[in-house]
C-alpha cells in the first residue's frame, strides 16, 4: 500500500492546482481523477477572464496545468475513489487499489444540474446535451434550444451561434444572469430568448424532435420543434465521499471550509467547485493552492 504526504480527490483547475503547491513544497502528492483531468473545466469553450490570457480555451488551459502538475505531483486519471477512512492516517480506496496518506484534498467538483422533465434521460445522447463545446458541432446548419439564463449558457449559445446552429434561448425569468457583455453578444448576433418559460417535457423516438415549453407568466404551452436541446442551468457538489466519512456540508451540499480550506475534519480539505462560492477557474485555482500550502503545514506540525 503506497503511502503520500497528501491525496487529492479530483483533478480539475483546483485539484491540479494543489498538486502543483503540495509537490514543489516537497510533498508526495497524488492526484486521483475518476475521469481525465480537468473536469467541466474541459467543456469550457473560451475564456476571457483569465489573467494572463486574452483568451483561452478551457482545454488548453487544462492541458498546460496538467504537464506542470505531473512534474511535481503523481496523477491518475480514470480511477475512481469508492471511499475514505480516517485513522492515524487516511486510507483511500480506489477502482484499482489502495492508498494512505497524512492529509486529504477533496477537489471532487460539481456536475451539471437537471431539468428533470419527461424525456431528458431517455434522449440523453441523443439530442439532449449538456455540453455544447463536446456536442455542438453535430448540430450545425440545424435548430438547438440553450435552457439557461446565466454565464455558462450564454456562452453555450454564442459558440452554438458561431458554429452555424440555429439556436434559441429560453429562460424562466424575464432577464438574463449572465454579464453584461454577454448579453450584449447575444443581442449582437441577433440570438433570439423565450422569456418567462420553461421546459416541461422533451419529445422524441429515436433522437429529440420537439420540446415543450410552458410561459409560466400565461400558463400556455407551446410546442417546439428542434433537433437538439442544450441545459445548462447550474451545477450540484460531487459531494458523497467527504460527507460518508463525516465532513459538514451546508443546506446546498457543499463542504463548508475556513479560510484555510479546512474542513470539519483535522487535516481534510476542500477546494474548488465543491465549496460553492463564486464557481470560476481562478477561485478553484487558488483554492487549490491555500489547501496544498496550510495541508503541508499541518503534516509538518504531525
Amino acid at each position: 500500500m503506497t503511502h503520500y504526504d497528501i491525496i487529492v480527490i479530483g483533478a480539475g483547475p483546483a485539484g491540479l492546482t494543489a498538486g502543483i503547491y503540495g509537490g514543489r513544497q516537497g510533498s508526495s502528492v497524488l492526484m486521483l481523477d475518476k475521469g481525465p483531468a480537468g473536469g467541466l473545466g474541459l467543456e469550457v469553450h473560451m475564456m476571457e477572464n483569465y489573467p494572463g490570457f486574452e483568451m483561452i480555451a478551457g482545454m488548453s488551459l487544462v492541458t498546460k496545468m496538467k504537464k506542470q502538475a505531473t512534474k511535481v505531483a503523481e496523477l491518475r486519471e480514470m480511477e475512481e475513489v469508492y471511499r475514505v477512512d480516517r485513522d492515524d492516517v487516511f486510507s483511500v480506496e480506489t477502482s484499482r487499489e489502495k492508498y494512505t496518506a497524512d492529509a486529504v484534498i477533496f477537489a471532487t467538483g460539481s456536475k451539471h444540474r437537471q431539468l428533470g422533465v419527461p424525456g431528458e434521460n431517455d434522449l440523453l445522447g441523443r439530442g439532449v446535451s449538456y455540453c455544447a463545446t463536446c456536442d455542438g458541432p453535430l448540430y450545425k446548419d440545424r435548430k438547438v434550444l440553450m435552457v439557461g439564463g446565466g454565464n455558462s449558457a450564454a456562452q453555450e449559445a454564442v459558440f452554438l451561434k458561431n458554429i452555424g446552429c440555429d439556436v434559441s434561448i429560453v429562460h424562466r425569468r424575464d432577464e438574463l444572469r449572465a454579464d453584461r457583455y454577454l448579453q450584449e453578444k447575444l443581442k449582437e448576433m441577433e440570438i433570439p430568448v423565450i422569456w418567462n418559460s420553461v421546459v416541461k417535457e422533451i419529445r422524441g423516438h429515436d433522437r429529440v424532435e420537439e420540446v415543450v415549453i410552458h410561459n409560466r407568466v400565461t400558463g400556455e404551452d407551446t410546442v417546439l420543434e428542434v433537433d437538439g436541446i442544450f441545459i445548462a442551468i447550474g451545477e450540484e457538489p460531487i459531494n458523497q465521499l467527504a460527507v460518508d466519512m463525516g465532513v459538514k456540508v451546508d443546506d446546498a451540499g457543499y463542504i463548508i471550509t475556513d479560510k484555510f480550506q479546512r474542513t470539519s475534519i483535522p487535516r481534510v480539505y476542500a477546494a474548488g467547485d465543491i465549496t460553492g462560492g463564486l464557481n470560476q477557474w481562478i477561485t478553484a485555482c487558488a483554492e487549490g493552492a491555500v489547501a496544498a500550502t496550510y495541508a503541508y503545514r499541518e503534516i509538518q506540525k504531525y
